[in-house]
């Protein structure tokens, strides 16, 4: 049983989208943050889970809200576990993947530039170093999560 005389900060659930286009092959969106946690480092377009929010639903509704852009084959990828105690930081971030729907959507706009200093499609081969990378973000790439793997795949089953 915990004492509850001790108050413990919270643990936080977020969700990060991992957002690919057929227009940018093998790259991901990925934006420099602004905010203070994390400042500086790379991250994805994504936010915290609301009350009562399916995790597509706040996948669709995170990259509206900063990038503009509508996703299709929206869909869980991976989920990681970020701890940093020194900080009183512990969240669990589930990772969706998704595709920037390009018949409702131009390329990403940066609406929330007091959180983030732009989006750019990076390789996923050629991603800043891990220190760069915001905790969620690293931890995926610890995990050795290949974002591409179904896609080639995909494309090797169908041309047997």
């Amino acid at each position: 049983m915990s004492d509850t005389s001790m108050k413990r900060p919270g643990v936080g659930v977020g969700v990060g989208v991992l957002i690919t286009d057929s227009a940018h092959p093998g790259c991901v969106l990925l934006g420099k943050r602004r905010s203070a946690m994390g400042q500086g480092k790379y991250q994805l377009p994504g936010g915290h889970l609301e009350f009562g929010e399916t995790w597509e639903e706040c996948a669709h509704r995170e990259v509206l809200e900063e990038a503009g852009v509508c996703l299709v084959n929206v869909c869980y990828a991976s989920v990681v576990n970020s701890i940093k105690l020194e900080e009183q930081h512990h969240y669990v971030t589930i990772i969706m993947q998704g595709e920037l729907d390009r018949k409702q959507s131009g390329e990403p706009e940066n609406l929330e530039p007091e959180k983030n200093e732009c989006w750019t499609w990076t390789p996923w081969d050629q991603f800043p170093p891990e220190e760069l990378l915001f905790l969620p973000l690293a931890n995926l790439r610890q995990q050795g999560f290949q974002p591409f793997r179904n896609i080639i795949t995909s494309s090797i089953e169908t041309q047997l």
